[in-house]
């Protein structure tokens, strides 16, 4: 019998290259979190993160985003609860 990982709430930037989570929030000014919106960084939305750093690049369903440092902090993603 395996043990499920307990989901845990952190910034995009924080994940290390191969991890996998869902898009738990997103915070700063309407503009910004619209941007971002737009991209496809929907709540519950599955990533994952291909390269870590500044910048990163994740994967979002069947395409890949490159975000700089400042953008991916606001992003905050739920680990440990996807398959």
């Amino acid at each position: 019998m395996s043990i499920a990982p307990t989901p845990v709430v952190i910034p995009l930037h924080c994940l290390r290259s191969g991890e996998t989570a869902a898009v738990e929030a997103i915070c700063g000014d309407a503009a910004h979190v619209h941007r971002l919106r737009e991209l496809g960084l929907q709540d519950g939305q599955e990533i994952e993160m291909l390269q870590s750093g500044s910048p990163c690049i994740i994967r979002l369903g069947g395409q890949r985003l490159c975000f700089r440092s400042d953008d991916v902090t606001s992003v905050l993603v739920r680990t440990g609860s996807t398959g």
